[in-house]
């Protein structure tokens, strides 16, 4: 049955000012003596409840289909190391699909570009032309670089589940521990491992000292009558040179596998390119057990290699070029090595101390009302016994206190705390969707994540407190019996991203995580609600106001 409001009826003003005192960062509560003692008729409380939360480690997650791909090696400085692997397809854009190679034609360079995330900063000091930029999503010591190769992949990433119907999509999920070999990089498919360095082809590029550039990228365009300069954003940008000597079988590479495919059936259609150059495995590796990581924006428009070729006979020949755009099934595959294995919680009692670990890492389980009764004495604190509302909640929160060995960890390369930049993103466990409180949260902010939704996620405090906004969920409950659910709590560095990826062969509540905690490889350590510091236990706060007459 629906519930009435019927007992409380505040002037909008008056309701509007109670919300606004009640978002004060330090919980400010309205007296009765703001109209003066004998003239209210209201007053207002709180309520510390109490709540189970647990850890819950995470496993098996899809690793297709991420909104962005991390690429490196991290080292987490309060959980271990980790190390990110792309493998993905690629494919010829609508024109090169129908692009005609002409007569003898010769490949004069090919360039391999994938933006970064980054900001502009300003302008170059010397050339006001050039802007200067910062990369966003930079992990670890950029000092530090790590040994990259770029194979041809030689795994068919297929698109739709064997297993399933006729439209079932095929989804691949991280193996990151227990691996047969430490040095190779596996995924699972649902129904058998691969080991991608088991289907290895030809070596494109090797470097062993690779870090990432965040200065601009100078782009030459030479005609016969001019050559002018431009600049692009920072990115991972590979050229091979056809008239350089060290370059020479790199060059052969793309002429014999695409370029001398003229005409074929092979490189007619994007499926059968797909099948027949099955895409590229981008493998990174520690060197002296260090590294860094950055995450790589290959749904960019930006994103692609380009082969740059003559064709035509002597005398008449013709530039043109052929692009290949990083689209169809890409994947990120992990290998963590961390100082000590994440486990499962205690459901019943909560836990001490609670991790928040991205990738293949581990969140937390947040049960409000983990009985029946449990929920039915909150209710009652709110609901009068004809189902009449008696009491209106102002500001509900889940309050949140990080490990005291977070607030002393090593500043970044930045000069920043390390954990400067965390959010805690919040999720309803049931759907595997944002709760109504996001949802309701107007302060999205697409072009900066760390000021989007902040009246509900809020950001992490000097203090290392957070603060989780959960009003309207408990409106929700009290005044359109709507379901009691479970939280879940993970580590985000993009609250904007609400897709969720599916865990395999899930045997709890949990099914599925939402996509940016994977893509998110910092983790934090929390007191949980069974903290032996007391006053840093999470805590489950609310904020009401009811009639004197109740």
């Amino acid at each position: 049955m629906k519930k009435t409001f019927k007992a409380l009826k505040f002037p909008i003003v008056f309701l509007l000012l109670i919300s606004f005192i009640a978002c004060d960062k330090d919980f400010n509560t309205i007296d009765s003596d703001v109209l003066g003692e004998g003239n209210a008729s209201f007053l207002t409380d709180s309520l510390e409840l109490p709540i189970v939360v647990y850890n819950k480690k995470l496993d098996s997650l899809q690793i297709n289909n991420l909104s962005a791909n991390l690429l490196g090696v991290f080292n987490d400085p309060d959980f271990g190391k980790t190390t990110a692997s792309i493998v993905t397809q690629i494919t010829p854009n609508a024109a090169s699909l129908t692009e005609n190679f002409g007569v003898n034609p010769v490949i004069d360079s090919v360039v391999i570009n994938i933006p970064y995330f980054s900001t502009i900063t300003g302008v170059d000091s010397n050339n006001s032309n050039i802007q200067t930029y910062a990369l966003d999503s930079l992990y670890g010591n950029n000092s530090a670089p790590v040994k990259l190769s770029i194979y041809q992949n030689n795994y068919f990433l297929r698109d739709f589940d064997p297993s399933g119907n006729v439209s079932s999509v095929q989804n691949y999920y991280s193996k990151t521990e227990v691996l047969d070999d430490a040095t190779r990089n596996y995924a699972l498919n649902g129904s058998q491992q691969i080991d991608f360095d088991n289907h290895l082809g030809e070596l494109i590029y090797e470097n062993n000292n690779f870090t990432n550039n965040s200065e601009a990228i100078e782009l030459w365009n030479i005609t016969s009558t001019d050559t002018t300069i431009t600049y692009a954003a920072p990115a991972l940008r590979i050229c091979f040179d056809g008239e350089v000597d060290d370059d020479a079988d790199e060059i052969e590479f793309w002429q014999q596998t695409i370029v001398a495919k003229n005409g074929s059936p092979d490189i007619s259609s994007a499926n059968n390119f797909k099948n027949y150059f099955r895409g590229l495995y981008f493998k990174t590796e520690a060197i002296d057990n260090d590294g860094n990581m950055i995450l790589m924006n290959l749904a960019s428009t930006g994103a692609n290699i380009t082969i740059y070729y003559s064709k035509g006979e002597e005398g008449t020949r013709i530039q043109d070029s052929y692009v290949l755009n990083f689209t169809g099934n890409r994947l990120n595959v992990f290998k963590n090595e961390f100082f000590a294995p994440l486990i499962n919680g205690n459901k019943d009692e909560g836990d001490e101390t609670l991790y928040l670990k991205g990738l293949e890492g581990s969140m937390a389980v947040v049960d409000l009302f983990p009985t029946e009764e449990a929920l039915e004495n909150f209710k009652n604190q709110f609901l009068d016994a004809n189902g009449n509302q008696k009491a209106l909640i102002n500001e509900a929160y889940l309050i949140v206190f990080e490990d005291d060995d977070m607030l002393t960890n090593p500043i970044d390369q930045n000069g920043n705390s390390y954990h400067k930049y965390d959010r805690i993103f919040a999720y309803d466990i049931k759907n595997n969707s944002v709760t109504i409180d996001y949802l309701n949260d107007f302060t999205e902010n697409q072009t900066n994540p760390l000021i989007s939704k902040i009246l509900h996620l809020g950001q992490r405090e000097e203090s290392g407190k957070y603060k989780i906004r959960i009003t309207e969920y408990l409106n929700n409950i009290i005044q359109n019996n709507s379901t009691n659910y479970q939280i879940g709590l993970v580590l985000s560095n993009n609250v904007n991203v609400t897709s969720s990826s599916e865990i395999l062969n899930s045997n709890d509540d949990v099914t599925a995580v939402p996509m940016a905690s994977i893509i998110s490889p910092r983790g934090t350590i929390l007191h949980g609600s069974n903290s032996l510091t007391v006053e840093k236990q999470l805590k489950f706060k609310v904020f009401f106001t009811k009639s004197k007459a109740n």
